[in-house]
């Protein structure tokens, strides 16, 4: 594309594989000061396919729909919390800033709102952690932030802590049995021998935590990231792993019986001594990963 082309001509995309069609107007009135205006304002020669003339864009096209709704309606899209995050970081890669507000407002109402729900504050569980034997068992902690505490021995079983920011807290042998911890982080947690039977940690940050010799048995762990966590010894039998990232966890002498890894990152994780008889590895990301000693009998590479 050259810098003649007329502002109102249709310009085919590629992004990362799907491909759009749309108009130069479209690429930058909305967004002046974004990296899409810069390219599409006619200053710049842009690569094309010779035969189709579509512009190729590395990016996941997958949100790239809601780039393109942003500047032709500037409507920030309805999308699930988890959702919000993805396009998030595309609307950063492309600069563009009236999106990142509009996402970064919902995000915040959402919070605003979870914690008029949640039945108890931060000041709450401080005067709570004071007694022995404590238990937040079924109770709405959602959005509360719960960070650098000692949590030690808490009996969370049965509670809603969405998005409940447990980053640097010390929860060894705390109890989170069927919790819902759907978006939780627990960035550098101490999470020794902790139990989370049936847990749904779906979309869960747990990168840097100590989870030394936890029961994470049939939990939902979709899409959680464990980079870097220790896991040595871990029982994580039956938990579903996929998509799941653990690239350099410390899984040596850990219990994977049963995991689901559907595209799960291993990468240049210890998984030495660890359980993996039978486990389906097909289609894990095992590049770098240590396997000395693990019990690999039957498992499907």
């Amino acid at each position: 594309m050259t810098n003649d082309s007329d502002s109102s001509s249709l310009i085919r995309l590629n992004i990362g594989g799907k491909k759009f069609c749309t108009t130069i107007d479209t690429l930058t009135q909305r967004e002046p000061d974004s990296m899409l205006a810069a390219m599409f304002s006619g200053r710049h020669t842009l690569c094309q396919d010779p035969e189709k003339g579509y512009v190729f864009l590395d990016r996941d096209g997958k949100h790239f729909r809601h780039i393109l709704n942003w500047l032709r309606d500037g409507v920030v899209p309805t999308l699930k919390d988890s959702k919000y995050t993805e396009v998030l970081r595309e609307a950063e890669y492309y600069q563009l800033l009236g999106l990142i507000d509009g996402i970064h407002a919902i995000l915040n109402k959402k919070k605003e709102d979870e914690e008029l729900d949640t039945e108890l504050t931060r000041t709450d569980i401080i005067k709570c952690i004071q007694s022995d034997r404590v238990r937040f068992r079924g109770v709405n902690l959602s959005g509360l932030d719960l960070s650098k505490l000692d949590l030690s021995f808490v009996d969370f079983s049965y509670a809603c802590l969405r998005n409940v920011f447990f980053s640097r807290a010390n929860l060894h042998c705390a109890k989170f049995k069927d919790v819902d911890a759907e978006g939780a982080n627990f960035h550098n947690a101490t999470l020794r021998e902790c139990e989370f039977t049936g847990a749904n940690l779906r979309g869960a940050l747990l990168a840097g935590a100590n989870l030394q010799s936890a029961n994470l048995q049939d939990a939902c762990l979709i899409n959680s990231s464990f980079c870097q966590a220790d896991l040595r010894s871990a029982h994580l039998q039956n938990a579903d792993l996929t998509n799941a990232n653990l690239e350099g966890a410390i899984l040596e002498g850990a219990n994977l019986k049963g995991a689901k890894l559907s595209n799960t990152n291993l990468k240049d994780a210890n998984l030495q001594r660890a359980y993996l008889r039978q486990v389906n590895l097909r289609d894990t990301h095992l590049e770098g990963a240590k396997l000395d000693g693990a019990n690999l009998l039957g498992a499907m590479r």
